[in-house]
C-alpha cells in the first residue's frame, strides 16, 4: 500500500500548540475525506538517533532534522495524485498550510513492502 510521507518543520512564527489544534480541526479531518486516503497520522519528534553503518560511525543521539512527520496511507498512487490535483487540495489544504504553518519539508512517496505486527 502507497504512503506519502511529510517530513518538515513549522515557521518560526507558528506556536506549535496552534497548529497542531489546526490540524486536529482542519487539517486532519480535510485529509481523511480525500477519496484516496485510508489513514493520516502526524507524529511530532521528540528524539533520534544518527550514525553510518557503511563508516563504522555508531549511533548517538541528535536532534531530528524534522520536527514533525505526516503520514497518508492511500489507496493508490494513481488515487492519491488525482487528490493532489483536486480543488479540495490545491485551494482549501496546501495553500493554507504553506502560508500559514509549514517552512522546509521534504515530501516522499514509497511503496510498503513489509509490514508486521506483534503478536501481544
Amino acid at each position: 500500500m502507497p504512503k506519502q510521507i511529510i517530513l518538515y518543520n513549522l515557521r518560526d512564527d507558528v506556536k506549535e500548540e496552534d497548529y497542531i489544534k489546526w490540524c486536529h480541526e482542519f487539517k486532519g479531518p480535510l485529509l481523511l475525506k480525500l477519496p484516496s486516503t485510508n489513514s493520516f497520522t502526524l507524529m511530532r519528534m521528540i528524539g533520534g538517533k544518527k550514525g553510518n553503518g557503511q563508516k563504522g560511525e555508531r549511533p548517538e543521539d541528535t536532534r531530528p532534522p524534522f520536527r514533525f512527520i505526516g503520514i497518508l496511507d492511500v489507496k493508490s498512487k494513481e488515487a492519491w495524485m488525482k487528490d493532489m490535483a483536486s480543488e479540495s487540495y490545491q485551494k482549501d489544504f496546501f495553500p493554507k498550510f504553506f502560508a500559514n504553518w509549514g517552512a522546509d519539508f521534504y515530501a516522499v512517496l514509497g511503496d510498503e513492502v513489509y509490514h508486521g505486527e506483534s503478536e501481544e
